[in-house]
């Protein structure tokens, strides 16, 4: 008990101390203020750019943990893609898979004011903008009701939004997909093609120049098996599902707790293979950021902390000139107490105390200019720069980190000057 309220008390005298020389004490801490708030802010800063870089790694590799899984046969034949698909959707449904999509890379013949153009596509099911954090400029993904729409559904980038025209979305903008010949007098559409909505539009990249969509696996197969209906070979739709002239294989992902993923990998394979029968090969593997050992974010983590600790030790090396000078000027003082029976221990925790309880002070307020800078939508815009959809909180560790540098930036500059203040004798107050 006796210990606790000593170090009360010694609390309780550095802080007096600190508010009888406030304006001294207040100059030598704004560096200290400063050191602490740029420490804090560069932490904060660095989670919000490590977060933007993991984003743009799973808007191209998908989430922590996607597997991408792929089937051939081994005897050089051709796999059906109905038979892929139909025991893809069955391991699906047996493991309770929330986020899974196929995926084909197609083209779609546009017309355009200036003419038919052969648009990118990316077919995909409705799960796949979640898996991959496909960002919406106007509009939304696609929903569970688009899916069962009969007139295919498009996300657009905003160049191909550009070359309709910037249509309000609400008015249902329809563009025509597939037809090769002239317009129909009636509807507009080219013969042979279909009418699709447009339903969203997603940001385009700086360096994209072209159009491209995205729409729905679903209705792509719909569309491609009546475009052969109408041309008289149906028959041979089911065998090209996906269209483009001959049996395409789409490419097979799913999103799955990381926990289970290398068991999961085994047993998708082996149903697979059971499913698809003999002289089939799978494969499932991870190809998100977090596949590999390596924290592939350590260069950025190393960077900002390099910056912290220079920031700190700057500040530090500032406080320490600062406290030394201070204690030379109070040399009268010190020894006056000393005169007085206050003990060479007590001095030196006193001198050491005012030191630490004046940066946490400062810390704290360095803390909070820090939280107010880094949580500014500006300053998010700026640093985000329009790629992080989901901002991390203010972190913890960062403001924790930035006290606990106050308090240890306190002790250490308050070191050297309460020895230096310990050996002041009674002598020296006659001598000041």
């Amino acid at each position: 008990m006796r210990g606790v309220s000593a170090v009360v008390g010694a609390l309780l005298e550095a802080w007096q101390e600190v508010r009888v020389h406030r304006t001294r004490v207040l100059l030598s801490l704004v560096g200290v203020a400063v050191a602490v708030c740029s420490l804090t802010t560069v932490v904060a800063l660095g989670a919000i750019v490590q977060q933007a870089n993991q984003e743009l790694s799973e808007r191209q590799s998908g989430r922590p943990a996607s597997l991408s899984v792929s089937a051939y046969r081994t005897d050089g034949g051709t796999l059906a893609p109905e038979a892929m698909d139909a025991a893809w959707s069955d391991v699906v449904e047996r493991y309770d898979i929330s986020y899974a999509t196929r995926v084909v890379q197609t083209t779609q013949s546009v017309p355009f004011r200036d003419g038919i153009v052969q648009v990118p596509t990316q077919a995909v099911d409705q799960p796949f903008g979640e898996m991959h954090r496909v960002r919406m400029a106007e509009g939304e993904w696609f929903t569970e009701r688009d899916v069962q729409q009969l007139a295919p559904r498009l996300i657009v980038n905003e160049i191909f939004y550009d070359r309709m025209g910037r249509p309000p979305l609400e008015t249902h903008p329809m563009v025509a997909l597939g037809g090769q010949g002239l317009p129909n007098a009636a509807s507009g559409i080219p013969s042979g093609g279909v009418r699709a909505v447009v339903v969203g539009v997603t940001p385009s990249a700086t360096w994209e120049i072209e159009p491209s969509m995205y729409m729905l696996g679903s209705q792509l197969q719909a569309m491609q098996a009546a475009a052969a209906g109408e041309r008289g070979d149906a028959a041979a739709a089911p065998s090209d599902p996906y269209g483009g002239g001959g049996p395409v294989i789409p490419s097979y992902e799913m999103w799955v707790p990381p926990e289970i993923a290398d068991q999961l990998t085994e047993v998708v394979k082996r149903d697979l293979r059971a499913a698809l029968g003999t002289g089939v090969e799978v494969t499932a593997d991870r190809r998100d950021w977090a596949t590999y050992g390596d924290d592939p974010f350590l260069v950025t983590k190393m960077v900002v902390i390099g910056i912290a600790v220079l920031v700190l030790l700057l500040g530090a090396l500032g406080l320490v000139n600062i406290a030394l000078v201070t204690v030379k000027q109070r040399v009268r003082e010190i020894g006056i107490r000393r005169s007085f029976g206050a003990t060479a221990s007590r001095v030196f925790f006193a001198v050491m105390l005012e030191s630490v309880v004046a940066t946490v002070v400062a810390g704290a307020a360095g803390v909070t200019v820090s939280i107010l800078v880094v949580q500014s939508p500006a300053v998010r815009e700026l640093i985000g720069q329009g790629m992080v959809t989901d901002f991390p909180p203010f972190p913890v560790d960062a403001a924790v980190t930035g006290l606990v540098a106050a308090t240890a930036v306190g002790a250490i500059a308050g070191l050297l000057p309460a020895l230096v203040a310990v050996r002041v004798k009674v002598i020296d107050a006659i001598r000041y």
